[in-house]
């Protein structure tokens, strides 16, 4: 899946519901592709978190691949970058 513009408390809801539904029919690979992911608030990188457990929970590897330096560095800056699985392909 692709995510393009904001992540915050307008979008939060649908991502959710969409890796959701996604989860539910047991994928074992979901992949959230941030390249043109313009903005993420402390929201939306939550949900992303919470998404993660969830998707382990359902034993799916959930992949955050291709996030701009702002975010690269919004997960040092938080401490999570060694706790969500992102890639950069770039």
């Amino acid at each position: 899946m692709a995510l393009a513009g904001e992540l915050d408390l307008s979008t939060v809801g649908k991502l959710s519901d969409t890796v959701n539904t996604e989860l539910a029919q047991g994928p074992h690979r979901i992949v959230l592709d941030l390249a043109d992911l313009s903005f993420c608030d402390s929201l939306g990188l939550g949900t992303l978190v919470v998404l993660s457990r969830a998707a382990a929970a359902h034993r799916t590897y959930l992949t955050l691949r291709n996030p701009s330096e702002f975010f690269t560095r919004m997960l040092r800056v938080t401490g999570l970058q060694e706790g969500l699985n992102v890639t950069n392909d770039r």
